[in-house]
């Protein structure tokens, strides 16, 4: 999202944040249960910055049971298993990654800056250190040239890591697809059958053990919720039936899905 010159990152000072914090305790007291790190990436702070963070949200906010935060897998390449450990002990719980892919030439087109193994690579260490993981992948993002690879390489990234959580988003182009296209001509984006085909095949790739599984982000025409592997068969006969019976699915209007 931080493109210069659109955009840019930077850290707010930690006074600023610290009355921040105390402010919300002030105002809201036992009411807030839940606290998420934002805009940005806030794991790429430095870990002292972040247990100073946590530690006000334990003394102004207690009743907070869990603290998140986005994750860039590489930013997790300055941070020892026993740095986010101590994070973990602190209250940072989970951690939300944006994987996208767990295709390499998908990755490189669309510039992520992480390959399938970097990013298992991260969501190893998030796992070991106690730290929940949850992860999303971007339905529709190769198009129609690389739609097979990005489903069979995001499974296969989903069972080498066996994320707490998992969740699908469709692919959704505010300008139509004309800076894919800039630098990528021959893409050419999935109708709602050919989205419906890979998670179909995503979905059958997947051999997970115990991880909540949704589908329902705006951007879905078709909402799917269930744990992986227990509903696998279940979500499945809801996709195929999609693809077999579109007008009998409980498909999203378009127009609910313009964000």
């Amino acid at each position: 999202m931080y493109r210069p010159p659109q955009k840019r990152f930077r850290a707010r000072e930690t006074d600023e944040v610290l009355e921040g914090i105390r402010q919300v305790g002030e105002r809201f007291g036992d009411e807030v249960r839940r606290v998420f790190l934002a805009d940005g990436d806030a794991l790429v702070l430095p870990t002292r910055r972040l247990l100073v963070y946590l530690e006000a949200i334990r003394t102004h906010l207690p009743s907070v049971h869990r603290v998140s935060s986005y994750c860039l897998a590489r930013n997790l390449k300055k941070k020892s298993v026993a740095e986010l450990r101590e994070l973990c002990d602190a209250g940072l719980t989970l951690a939300y990654l944006g994987a996208e892919s767990g295709d390499d030439a998908l990755l490189e087109r669309i510039d992520k800056g992480e390959t399938f193994e970097s990013t298992r690579e991260a969501l190893d260490k998030l796992g070991e250190a106690g730290i929940r993981r949850s992860v999303m992948i971007i339905n529709g993002l190769g198009g129609e040239s690389l739609s097979d690879q990005h489903a069979d390489n995001s499974a296969r990234l989903m069972n080498a890591t066996q994320p707490d959580y998992l969740s699908t988003l469709v692919l959704m182009l505010n300008d139509g697809g004309a800076r894919y296209r800039a630098s990528w001509p021959e893409w050419s984006p999935l109708s709602p059958d050919g989205l419906f085909r890979e998670m179909e095949r995503f979905l059958s790739a997947l051999e997970l053990r115990q991880t909540i599984f949704r589908a329902d982000h705006s951007s879905n025409w078709l909402v799917l919720k269930g744990t992986l592997g227990a509903d696998k068969e279940r979500l499945l006969a809801q996709v195929r039936s999609a693809i077999e019976r579109p007008d009998a699915a409980p498909l999203r209007a378009a127009w609910t899905r313009g964000l």
